[in-house]
């Protein structure tokens, strides 16, 4: 009877151990749980090699969201045509938190259709990014400026919809490939023929050069130089040099003192008190009176000088009579 009631206990102990644990794993998973989630679709039109459902979706570094589905979008849209009309772009479909994506927009998230537009304007993309050297990939959403092109679509996506953007990989790999074809393209026959060309012209015009007599020339002329050089009186136009500084120096000496001469230093003084002395006899009226009286005597004079220069030129008109008369 007590091994029973034993059994009994033990029993009860391990199932109220699992309802415990269930409750803490509850109690501590709930934020995670019951947080709202939003499922995101976006197509690639290249290989995502290295990329599996469970993959992390990441904006800038951080854990935002999981992948959760990897497919062809002829399998899910354009239904309704034949196969060789489809489009054959590869699906990725991932669930993020949105709280934790902030937009450039103001909106707050992408959880309707009209912020997501909002922040595909500015930007927001989602694209391939390897994983260091192990070969694996993640999903990384960021704003790319300038934004590249958009794919194509002709349907309604059931999701809301990102965008996606060429991985840095396959940008790097199509620059090669475009050089590989430029290198193909390139005629290099024909250009290492004209490169052969143009050494077998310069060697032709090098040979034609007369080395010995250029350099003949050269010292004909470096010779005449020393020669002019070592005829300069180089002597006398130094000294002639340090005179004419001798003299430079003893005329601003007697410049320094004609200008600290007293007299000098008066001189606008002295002007001033002549200015104020004419201005005096300007203002003083009995100069204005002699002044207007010299006028008329003036006056007068010219006009005594003009009679008399007209009596001499015509006597007759002057006196009224004739000349033998006026003599008489």
């Amino acid at each position: 009877m007590s091994l029973k009631a034993n059994y009994f206990k033990l029993g009860l102990f391990v199932i109220g151990a699992i309802v415990a644990g269930v409750v803490v794993l509850v109690i501590i998973g709930s934020g995670r749980w019951f947080q709202p989630k939003l499922t995101i679709e976006t197509y690639f039109n290249e290989s995502v090699q290295g990329l599996d459902i469970g993959s992390k979706l990441k904006y800038r570094g951080v854990v935002i969201g999981e992948v959760t589905r990897i497919g062809f979008t002829y399998n899910k849209y354009q239904q309704d045509r034949p196969m060789s009309q489809r489009r054959r772009y590869v699906l990725v479909e991932s669930q993020i938190a949105p709280k934790l994506l902030g937009g450039r927009a103001a909106t707050g998230d992408i959880t309707n259709p009209e912020n997501a537009a909002l922040e595909i304007e500015r930007g927001l993309r989602t694209r391939l990014a390897p994983q260091g050297i192990t070969g694996t990939s993640y999903l990384e959403i960021d704003y790319v400026d300038p934004a590249p092109a958009l794919l194509p679509i002709d349907w309604t996506p059931d999701n809301t919809y990102i965008p996606g953007a060429p991985s840095t990989v396959t940008t790097v790999v199509n620059a090669a490939i475009d050089i590989l074809d430029r290198l193909h393209k390139l005629d290099i026959e024909k250009t290492v023929a004209n490169l052969n060309t143009l050494l077998v012209t310069t060697n032709a015009r090098i040979d034609a050069v007369d080395a010995r007599a250029i350099s003949q020339r050269a010292e004909r002329v470096l010779g005449k130089v020393e020669t002019t050089l070592d005829n300069l009186a180089t002597k006398k136009l130094s000294d002639e040099s340090v005179a004419l500084l001798s003299e430079l120096r003893a005329t601003n000496a007697e410049l320094k003192k004609t200008l600290a001469s007293p007299a000098l230093q008066k001189l606008p003084d002295d002007a001033a008190a002549a200015m104020a002395s004419v201005r005096a006899i300007v203002d003083d009226p009995t100069c204005r009176k002699r002044c207007r009286t010299c006028r008329a005597r003036s006056g007068a004079s010219t006009g005594f000088s003009a009679a008399a220069r007209q009596t001499s030129r015509s006597p007759s008109r002057t006196c009224g009579r004739s000349p033998t008369t006026c003599a008489t």
